[in-house]
């Protein structure tokens, strides 16, 4: 079967946006029009928690030191984004940005260091505040630190 035909219409039209958008990604060297024109985005190939199968997927990130922090704010829906049950199954993780690609290590932050990223990005972009107040989930904060080994 299909695996496409077990989809629904909104996740085979995401994925199909994404598609685009990374081949925009890697076609201009880190740079992407349209929703992310400006944003500082990043391609995040995970391991997934139940296929084993890489998937990649453009996620807006702040920089924090040495290290890259994304959201999972799957624009607002009321579940995780995929990308966030992969990074917690596998942490191994691929990261591209601009024309750079890197094997890191993603960690769920908790507590104190979770709320001051958030507010970090909150406050450089308004929607993520809109997010999490839609939503009853607590909006997952991951750090992408390079691998060195």
């Amino acid at each position: 079967m299909d695996e496409g035909a077990l989809e629904s219409p909104a996740m085979s039209t995401e994925r199909e946006r994404n598609t685009q958008i990374i081949a925009e990604f890697r076609a201009n060297r880190g740079r992407v029009g349209g929703h992310f024109e400006g944003r500082t985005l990043l391609l995040l190939t995970t391991t997934g928690a139940k296929t084993d199968i890489a998937h990649t997927t453009p996620v807006l990130y702040l920089r924090d030191g040495d290290r890259y922090v994304i959201f999972g704010s799957n624009g607002g829906a009321p579940r995780h984004p995929g990308w966030y049950h992969n990074v917690r199954a596998n942490p191994d993780v691929l990261v591209e940005v601009g024309t750079e690609s890197f094997p890191a290590q993603a960690a769920v932050l908790e507590g104190q260091e979770r709320d001051v990223l958030f507010r970090r990005q909150a406050d450089r972009d308004p929607s993520f505040d809109e997010y999490q107040d839609g939503m009853a989930r607590v909006m997952p904060v991951v750090a992408l630190t390079e691998r060195t080994t």
